[in-house]
């Protein structure tokens, strides 16, 4: 039978008002961030292979990698490991049915984010 208070139900939230949360916003990164991890390892593969093939190969790739292009794409992908793994410890610490709370859930997408980013300078000082 047809629905006859159709127009007095209220409508689901619409994408310009709904609010973004931090446990969401972690999550889309994390499979965004797992991505450009391959293609940074395409680009080292690349490389690789290209050392093995030819000296004039290996020259191209080596300056793509050199250049800010590629120095941009390395830091990045430095970032992004370290992102993938603490997003991933996350995770795991989830599996375990620990820190789902609404509070707990928002200090460890914190610790992701911003133990992300501290871990990304450390390797780099070190390196």
């Amino acid at each position: 039978m047809a629905d006859v208070n159709r127009g007095n139900r209220p409508l689901s939230p619409h994408l310009t008002i709904y609010r973004p949360q931090l446990t969401s916003i972690t999550s889309i990164l994390t499979r965004i961030t797992g991505n450009a991890l391959l293609l940074g390892a395409l680009l080292i593969v690349w490389w690789l292979l290209a050392a093995a093939t030819s000296p004039e190969a290996f020259v191209v790739a080596d300056w793509v990698l050199t250049s800010i292009f590629g120095k941009l794409m390395m830091l990045g992908s430095i970032w992004a490991i370290w992102y993938h793994t603490l997003a991933g410890v996350r995770h795991l610490i989830w599996d375990n049915a620990v820190g789902l709370e609404l509070e707990t859930a928002y200090k460890l997408g914190w610790f992701v984010v911003v133990g992300s980013v501290m871990m990304t300078i450390i390797t780099v000082i070190v390196l």
